[in-house]
């Protein structure tokens, strides 16, 4: 070494900079990023459990101002009750075979648009959607108006072609194929964007290994969605285990009992049997934690990491002769889930008369009606509940958005304490039977000293603890695809870690986002069974507004006609979430 630089002065020698001091104050600032985090999911989550957990084990109900801790376990009893063992056997009928069908649906529907050159590929992406613009409590309205084994169209129809009645949507059959049509796109949103940003060099390696283009699919396209495929399978098994409208639509008619009918007549007995119908919400709570502890130690065994920092542009698929037929079963689906249904509330909305006897009749004069659309736009009701609607489920989606990335950042992305169980918290709100959890909402803010009762704002903070589980396994699944050395790589360089978030990882997540934030505010313009307990006069939302008029059977025509608006609402709702997805990649043609 030159005597020079032995003899430089210690001040001009430079010095590395403080990456390791950086990163370990990194390092204890992410241990306990979850505890403010787990406060709040703790606060909207379990404090409304409490109450459901009091109560399964109380004497009485909570209620304002009288909360009664004499204890006991005479409640359990429920569970032995024939009735309860039935509505079990056939909840998990239900909802294992919709369940199944609706992974079919919405895995082939997101697999044509994100990764081959099916037809009209913008138009298939839309057909994805679509079904989450009909709520499933409309969408089972409008299948009772088609199926009903007496007075349905399709067989009064079937009857004018001399076929008899071979529709029976009053059965296990049709409440499958309900629930499969309408919880297909949450299978759809999460799986096409795992598959969107699929790396091409994992497939491209498998084909230069001799692996045809099908096996490729099944060996390592398939397995690299597993976390999305799995994500949402769990997500509607729960949801529709524990759906309440749609059963009690086609379900209770034909004397098939579920869990969520069970307890919807457990609440509304006389006396009331609250406390039971709580004990049945326990058992599901502890059933969806061991489902969820399970799917996470599966996951946690493999890699799934398919974004890397080179570019990433998903190989597209040529389908050759099958592009046109893959295009006429999207086609099938949309005519099933869209057409027909939004034909049947359409029909029954100018009808003048509810009963209809034979097509024929519809000729006759003063058959058809369509005042009934002027009726509802331009009443009180309709303006107050649409205004409503739209700014609840505008903030519930935001927040509820915002809440599920930084759950999900903080369970996948850091070595904070307790990730395992803010995992677990977030997803609880699944397990609890929307109806009950309902109540124990209403207890909440009624008991708690905060204001917001009787405000817009217990309706947005009811939608983001119920729909919690939705937005975290959006983001999630995103999260665990995405390989966390960028973001690292841009705080070696000198970006604080919140600068590398914002301009390396959301960047990274925007279709995982905007899908999430999407499917939010979808949930939250179709949510039903929570705003029967939360809702007042002056926040009346448009999803109650309908189940009011279509419970009053002499309102069918305006319910059926609100309806309709209803779905064209959440369709433009959902126009400029959709267009940010298509700017992002999702749904090119």
């Amino acid at each position: 070494m030159s005597q020079a630089v032995l003899d430089r002065p210690a001040a001009d020698v430079p010095t590395p900079p403080p990456a390791r001091k950086r990163n370990r104050k990194i390092g204890r600032r992410g241990k306990l990023a979850s505890i403010p985090l787990l406060a709040v999911v703790a606060f909207l989550v379990l404090v409304p459990a409490g109450f459901v957990l009091l109560a399964a084990f109380s004497e009485s109900v909570p209620r304002p101002g009288s909360i009664s801790f004499d204890l006991t376990l005479r409640n359990v009893d429920v569970l032995l009750e024939a009735g309860v063992l039935g509505a079990t056997g056939n909840s998990l009928v239900i909802a294992v075979s919709a369940t199944f069908l609706a992974l079919c649906i919405g895995g082939f529907l997101a697999f044509i648009t994100a990764r081959t050159n099916v037809r009209c590929k913008g138009f298939v992406f839309l057909i994805g959607l679509m079904p989450m613009f009909l709520p499933s409590y409309v969408g089972a309205l409008a299948w009772s108006i088609l199926g009903s084994p007496g007075a349905g169209l399709i067989n009064v129809g079937t009857r004018d072609l001399g076929m008899g009645s071979p529709v029976n949507m009053y059965s296990v059959e049709g409440v499958v194929m309900v629930f499969a049509m309408y919880y297909a796109p949450y299978a759809f949103l999460l799986i096409h964007a795992s598959m969107s940003m699929m790396n091409p060099d994992l497939e491209d390696a498998s084909n230069v290994h001799g692996a045809s283009t099908w096996r490729t699919i099944r060996s390592v396209t398939a397995p690299l969605a597993l976390p999305a495929i799995m994500g949402s399978g769990l997500l509607m098994f729960i949801l529709i285990l524990e759906n309440f409208p749609v059963a009690q639509v086609l379900a209770t008619p034909g004397q098939i009992d579920t869990l969520p009918t069970f307890i919807y007549r457990l609440m509304n007995t006389s006396p009331s049997r609250g406390n039971e119908a709580s004990v049945i919400a326990i058992v599901l709570v502890a059933a969806v934690i061991a489902i969820t502890v399970v799917q996470r130690k599966v996951l946690a065994k493999r890699s799934f990491t398919t974004v890397s920092g080179k570019g990433v542009k998903a190989r597209t698929l040529d389908l050759g002769k099958l592009r046109t037929p893959a295009l006429l079963l999207a086609l099938v689906y949309f005519v099933l889930a869209i057409v027909l249904p939004l034909l049947a509330l359409f029909l029954s909305a100018i009808r003048s008369s509810p009963y209809m006897q034979s097509f024929s009749s519809l000729a006759e004069p003063g058959a058809l009606d369509i005042t009934s659309f002027s009726d509802v736009l331009t009443s009180d009701v309709f303006h107050t509940a649409a205004t409503n609607s739209v700014l609840v489920s505008i903030m519930a989606a935001a927040g509820g958005t915002v809440l599920a990335f930084l759950v999900g950042y903080t369970v996948y992305r850091t070595s904070s304490y307790a990730r395992g169980l803010l995992e677990a918290l977030s997803m609880v709100p699944l397990a609890i039977p929307a109806i009950v959890l309902g109540i124990g909402l209403l207890w909440t803010w009624l008991v708690m000293p905060v204001p917001v009762y009787g405000t817009l704002w217990v309706l947005i903070i009811g939608f983001v603890a119920v729909q919690m589980p939705q937005g975290f396994r959006g983001i999630a699944a995103a999260i665990q695809s995405t390989d966390r050395d960028l973001e690292d790589s841009a705080v070696l360089l000198g970006a604080r870690r919140s600068r590398a978030i914002s301009f390396v990882t959301l960047p990274l997540l925007r279709v995982a986002v905007s899908s999430t934030f999407l499917m939010l505010l979808m949930l939250s313009m179709r949510e039903l069974t929570v705003p029967l307990f939360l809702y007042t006069t002056d926040t009346r939302i448009l999803s109650i507004a309908i189940y009011d008029q279509f419970e009053n059977g002499g309102a069918l025509r305006e319910a059926s006609a609100l309806a309709l608006v209803y779905c064209a609402i959440m369709f433009l709702l959902s126009y400029l979430p959709r267009r940010i997805g298509a700017k992002s990649g999702v749904g090119h043609a």
